[in-house]
């Protein structure tokens, strides 16, 4: 749990008292390679922290297996479309590796928000920031080459290309993995 409010902190403080009841509503998992945190059509009631490990939401579109996002450690990931709706999601989470999450009931913690208002503000502040990353992420698609896009989350997680397969990455970028191998060959 030591990752998890130092993540926290980066938002918002919160007192001793708050910490523990976030504790008391959240628990560890691990989960293998490949596997799926939530299946499309699941109602989302959980938000993860991930310790360790990488996760990514992807949906399915003409039966092409599309991803949205990646979370790597020390990051929050969630279907919060569904999470705020209480409507099954098209999307799904999926684990990249061998990971460790944390996993906190949002139905237990949506109710500590009237007892803690510290930690609303910290919830609201780190879904503000998960917000700003949607809109920074469609402007990328909108105003920047793939070319671009691909240098920039090189630039930002620089270990990708050794922890997600390609057919993700390319995906992600919204481009082929054809494509996706000339930029690489350019960019060398």
């Amino acid at each position: 749990m030591t990752l998890l409010f130092q993540y926290f902190r980066k938002y918002n403080s919160v007192s001793k008292e708050a910490e523990n009841a976030i504790k008391e509503i959240s628990s560890v998992i691990k989960i293998k390679k490949n596997k799926d945190l939530q299946t499309v059509g699941h109602t989302c009631k959980t938000i993860y922290f991930i310790n360790k490990g990488i996760a990514r939401i992807y949906y399915y579109y003409d039966g092409v297996d599309i991803t949205e996002s990646f979370a790597f450690e020390n990051n929050i990931i969630a279907r919060v479309e569904s999470l705020f709706t209480g409507k099954p999601s098209r999307k799904a989470i999926q684990v990249l590796e061998d990971s460790e999450i944390i996993a906190i009931s949002a139905i237990q913690l949506f109710d500590l928000y009237d007892t803690y208002p510290e930690i609303e503000r910290l919830f609201r502040k780190i879904f503000e920031a998960g917000y700003l990353d949607t809109v920074n992420r469609m402007e990328a698609i909108q105003f920047h080459s793939a070319a671009e896009r691909y240098t920039s989350l090189i630039k930002e997680q620089p270990t990708l290309l050794q922890r997600i397969p390609l057919k993700h990455i390319a995906s992600y970028l919204g481009i082929t993995q054809v494509t996706l191998s000339r930029i690489r060959a350019a960019i060398r």
